[in-house]
């Protein structure tokens, strides 16, 4: 006999649970949280676009994914829009010679490190890592800058992964070099599809109730409310490691995900997400303590008293391996397992006795990264960096870090997160709350360990926000979910939530706006540096297109009109500049040179000395004012300044041939021909100061 189409609720129950688990994967247990066992048909149907026979359910399935797959290529196509070379790349024209790639070329040689020469200067510096010695090193003339140096050789203490896995892999395959900027684009596009595919099987799984537009506008947010579009403004050598860290840690929670979920196929999933895991920590070193994510399933199957011996095995035997072949790499290269050559970095700073991390940077860079509002105007792109508070003892750079809680306030729905589970029971809620849990411990660990380093830096950023962001988007799901029964709520809900994730999206989008005229800019002072000062002047108009208040700006394109003969422009500039910014003792130096050009000599003194009264260690400004006062007839006055430059620089090589010029006109020749043999010496190719002094040895 057949059975009624009217079946006792237990009967009902037994086969909706059924059925689910054929059709959905999932159990019952997601949907006894007080809807009735009637809805679940609608919802399968929702979740599989109903049966083979049903057409409707099928295109309603293919809207599903066009939705979805246009805001992934909205993001994509953004990131492609957004990424710009910054300085560094900007100057060399044959990606071969970017440093991942001669780092590949020196694997493809057979040695660790890279293949280029030892400029024979930098080898007799007594102390090569003085900032001051090599700065000539670090120019565009060796781009040598930021590189590691250890007896005799060039390394890159960025991490080796994005070579092994693509800049390698892509020079076998089509015998072609990349550059940094498109690396930095194919890590964070797939990083990114890789948290959408996230999103889309949480969807999947435990909220079918949530409209797949609301999806689609989480994924927009997963791809453009994390900073990626920031870095990608900027794609130096710098953004290559993280955002293939990014990539990494984003394929690494899929893999957990699926063991979390798949408990026959566990283990071969936790030995991905580990050897995935432990790449990232190739790339990025202090992704390292963000492995306990690895723990969860291990923990997970332990509290079901399941077998952990294998999970445990294959959570830490292939990155324990990945961890010896990183450290044997480190030994061979700089003699200690431990060490990536951070501390032998070529830098503007003093690197061997730098302390990299401590316990005092903490707060700073917790209110630096959480805090601290960036600063609004009225005028486009509107955003500029937060004013910052004390720094430390120790600590470094800060560089457009910005307060997530404060210009991000997307990441506030992480603390809905927990409504996710609310009301479920069993396999569902567990494996949703193993799941957080993980995302949740890479954000903790990750965000701490920045927290420690010496510099704050909004490419550091990318390390732990993309996992705050999950979580908030995980916090929406869990308010859908809650308030799909009071429809005042869940429009009252959902506007709330739409205007943090509007806002959040606005900021990113301005703030990578504000960082590409800065990128414009440092790309213009690379491009005049190597003599190609036209082509800078190009970029830093560019910068002020994009943000017409930009001072640096205005100095530099002053500075490179100087250099142009165009002295009127160049006082314009300056004065732009100095309006924008009345304390820029750099930019009181400029104008004082345009006026110079123009012999508006008072006037030149007159700026000179209020540079050096805004900044007393000026040497430039000294020896510039000591030219100044050298016309006005006033040669003592200006053999005191030439003497404090060169107390403040001694290898001003210009400032000594000015002070012998002084000193030759007070008749004091002797010491003059000292100065003349000073400027040769530290500037061997000055031909003005060779040619004056075989002059003054005549008269002599």
């Amino acid at each position: 006999m057949h059975k009624p189409v009217n079946d006792p609720p237990g009967n009902s129950s037994r086969w909706a649970d059924g059925a689910y688990k054929r059709i959905a994967g999932s159990t019952l247990e997601d949907y006894k949280d007080g809807r009735s066992v009637a809805q679940i048909p609608k919802i399968i149907d929702r979740k599989q676009g109903g049966s083979k026979a049903d057409a409707p359910g099928r295109k309603f399935l293919w809207v599903q994914h066009a939705v979805l797959g246009a805001a992934c290529a909205l993001v994509i196509g953004i990131y492609m829009y957004a990424a710009h070379s910054g300085g560094m790349e900007s100057s060399v024209s044959d990606p071969a010679n970017t440093y991942y790639n001669v780092l590949v070329q020196g694997f493809c040689d057979g040695h660790l490190s890279l293949k280029r020469e030892i400029p024979l200067g930098l080898a007799q510096l007594t102390d090569p890592y003085d900032p001051t010695a090599n700065v000539s090193y670090r120019s565009v003339s060796y781009r040598l800058h930021d590189l590691s140096y250890y007896k005799g050789r060039l390394y890159l203490y960025h991490g080796v992964t994005p070579a092994l896995v693509l800049f390698w892999p892509f020079v076998a395959v089509t015998g072609c070099y990349l550059f940094h900027r498109q690396a930095v684009v194919v890590f964070c596009g797939i990083g990114f599809l890789a948290s959408a595919a996230l999103l889309r099987a949480l969807w999947r799984r435990y909220f079918a109730e949530v409209s797949i537009v609301v999806v689609a506008i989480c994924a927009l947010a997963l791809g453009l409310a994390t900073a990626v579009p920031v870095i990608l403004a900027r794609c130096e050598v710098y953004e290559v490691p993280i955002s293939c860290g990014y990539m990494l840690t984003m394929l690494a929670l899929g893999a957990i995900w699926c063991a979390l979920h798949k408990p026959e196929g566990s283990c071969r999933w936790l030995a991905a997400a580990s050897t995935i895991y432990g790449l990232a920590v190739g790339a990025r070193p202090n992704l390292l303590f963000g492995a306990v994510v690895l723990l969860v399933p291990i923990a997970q199957a332990w509290r079901e008293r399941r077998r952990v011996g294998p999970l445990l095995i294959a959570a830490t035997v292939p990155m324990t391996l990945i961890g010896v072949g990183l450290m044997g790499y480190n030994l061979l290269r700089f003699d200690s397992p431990f060490e990536f050559g951070a501390r032998y970095q070529l830098a503007g700073e003093q690197q061997l006795t730098r302390q990299f991390f401590s316990l005092r940077y903490l707060w700073f860079n917790f209110r630096i990264y959480f805090l601290e509002p960036v600063r609004w105007s009225g005028r486009f792109p509107f955003v500029h960096e937060a004013t910052l508070p004390l720094l430390p003892s120790g600590h470094g750079v800060v560089e457009h870090a910005f307060g997530v809680l404060t210009n991000v306030p997307l990441v506030w729905l992480a603390l809905a997160a927990p409504l996710a589970w609310r009301g479920r029971s069993g396999q569902a809620r567990s494996a949703l709350r193993w799941f957080v849990m993980a995302v949740a411990l890479l954000f903790g660990t990750c965000a701490l360990t920045v927290g420690l380093f010496w510099s704050a830096m909004i490419r550091y950023e990318v390390e732990f926000l993309p996992a705050l962001v999950l979580l908030a988007v995980v916090g929406i799901f869990g308010l859908e979910r809650t308030l799909a029964d009071w429809l005042a709520w869940k429009r009252t809900g959902r506007c709330v939530w739409v205007l943090l994730l509007g806002f959040s999206v606005a900021f990113n989008l301005l703030a990578s706006v504000g960082y590409l005229a800065e990128t414009e800019n440092e790309v213009g002072r690379a491009l005049e540096q190597s003599g190609r000062v036209r082509e800078a002047i190009g970029h830093y108009e560019d910068a002020l297109r994009i943000k017409p208040d930009y001072a640096l700006a205005h100095y530099n394109i002053g500075m490179a009109l100087l250099r142009l003969g165009r002295q009127q422009e160049a006082v314009e500039h300056s004065q732009q500049a100095l309006r924008l910014k009345p304390d820029y003792a750099e930019a009181h130096n400029s104008l004082g040179i345009a006026l110079m050009g123009q012999g508006r000599l008072q006037e030149a003194i007159g700026h000179y000395q209020q540079a050096l009264r805004i900044k007393p260690d000026f040497a430039e400004a000294h020896n510039n004012l000591g030219l100044a006062l050298a016309r006005a007839v006033r040669v003592q006055e200006a053999i005191g300044h030439y003497e404090q430059a060169l107390h403040l620089n001694p290898d001003f090589a210009e400032a000594h041939y000015n002070l012998a010029l002084a000193l030759e006109q007070t008749g004091r020749r002797q010491e003059a021909i000292g100065q003349y043999e000073q400027a040769i010496r530290i500037k061997p190719d000055f031909a003005e100061a060779q040619s004056d002094l075989a002059r003054a040895r005549a008269a002599q």
